[in-house]
């Protein structure tokens, strides 16, 4: 599918990967447990940068499996060669631990090129009536696989070796949500002052909308590059029933702190997660991201990834036809307003490769035969949600 296939026909097969997940032939470096793209591999398919499930029920049934070839390794349905591999190898910083004998996997973990964190691994709604039935935040640390707090000095070590020795181009910080009035923005955004300090990469930190709008103010006058303040879904009713404690803080909530956030970091560089895969109605869906793309907020479009132990765990991700058909309605509409997934410094919306909005996009351009915009010039566009 290399050289004489389209970017449609690529795009739709990273689609399906995310769905029916990949059986692996070949030495592969995965995220197992626990939050972040769990219980999946980390690779390249035909350019674009992919997390695929490898280590679930679904994986182990799917069609599509990882082989060796000559040269590297390619993605094959049965017989049928269909796009060239290439894998992340274990990272060098892995061997690595601190002075107090903490290894420096326990701190961070390389998701393709992103260097990524927990800073803090708890959270105030996990194991209450208030816990994400999607979430995995607990299950890291229960594994031994995490320390439950990260100090800005450790992440700023552990980040530098990310770069200098396998070639980290970005940082993504988050943390789970505090009782506090910020809801551990404030540490969190510590963190990525301390290791932008130490590293010069662009560092996205994520939190929830702080009770105090003004903290935002604080976390960019850290020098921080992106923000992600993730709403999870556009659908009040599956918010409520999967998300409780974000359902309370109420999704115009979440647009108030959008815009103050757009207006401290700039266009495009706020994300929000938006899962597919939940019960979520497709119009709605479709309404909130257009709404978000006009006031300057990426969203980040994903299949849910079910996580071995949380409450979801027995959720199957959606289909390729739903979630291409949403892809293709926002990726649209984001090229219509000059948004597009080179536009984000750092973080997940940067990375994409837990999404498959950035294939569907490149194929929409590549059908168009329009180049993406150099610049990002927002225009003044409503849309009720």
């Amino acid at each position: 599918m290399d050289s004489g296939s389209t970017a449609a026909g690529l795009a739709g097969l990273v689609v399906d990967l995310q769905a029916r997940g990949l059986r692996v032939e070949v030495p592969l470096e995965r995220r197992v447990g626990g939050a972040g793209p769990t219980d999946s591999g980390m690779l390249w398919v035909g350019g674009l940068p992919v997390t695929v499930p490898t280590d679930n029920a679904a994986a182990a049934d799917s069609p599509y499996v990882l082989r060796a070839e000559d040269e590297g390794y390619a993605v094959f349905h049965g017989d049928e060669r269909l796009a060239g591999a290439s894998t992340q190898r274990r990272p060098r910083f892995y061997d690595l631990s601190t002075a107090d004998g903490i290894p420096y996997w326990q701190i961070g973990l390389l998701h393709l090129d992103s260097f990524a964190s927990t800073v803090v691994q708890t959270c105030a709604y996990w194991g209450n009536e208030n816990q994400c039935k999607f979430c995995g935040i607990g299950l890291s640390l229960a594994a031994g696989r995490t320390i439950v707090k990260k100090s800005p000095q450790q992440l700023a070590e552990v980040a530098l070796a990310a770069r200098d020795l396998d070639g980290a181009v970005d940082v993504t910080l988050t943390t789970g949500s505090s009782n506090g009035v910020d809801r551990g923005a404030r540490y969190v955004a510590r963190c990525g002052r301390a290791v932008k300090d130490a590293t010069g990469l662009p560092v996205e930190v994520q939190f929830e909308p702080p009770r105090d709008l003004d903290v935002i103010d604080e976390v960019a006058a850290m020098g921080i590059d992106s923000v992600g303040i993730h709403v999870e879904s556009f659908d009040p009713a599956v918010l409520a029933k999967v998300a409780p404690a974000k359902a309370r803080t109420g999704i115009e909530y979440y647009f108030r702190a959008w815009e103050r956030a757009v207006e401290r970091f700039g266009w495009g560089q706020v994300s929000t997660y938006v899962i597919l895969g939940m019960g979520e109605d497709p119009e709605l869906t479709v309404r909130g991201c257009r709404r978000a793309v006009d006031m300057g907020v990426f969203p980040f479009v994903v299949p849910i990834r079910p996580v071995a132990g949380s409450l979801m765990q027995d959720v199957l991700p959606p289909g390729r036809e739903y979630t291409e058909g949403i892809y293709r309605r926002v990726a649209a509409y984001m090229a219509e307003r000059g948004m597009h997934t080179g536009v984000p410094k750092a973080g997940c919306a940067r990375c994409q490769a837990c999404s498959g909005l950035k294939g569907v996009q490149g194929a929409l351009q590549t059908v168009a035969r329009v180049p993406l915009p150099l610049t990002v010039r927002p225009a003044a566009v409503s849309h009720a949600c």
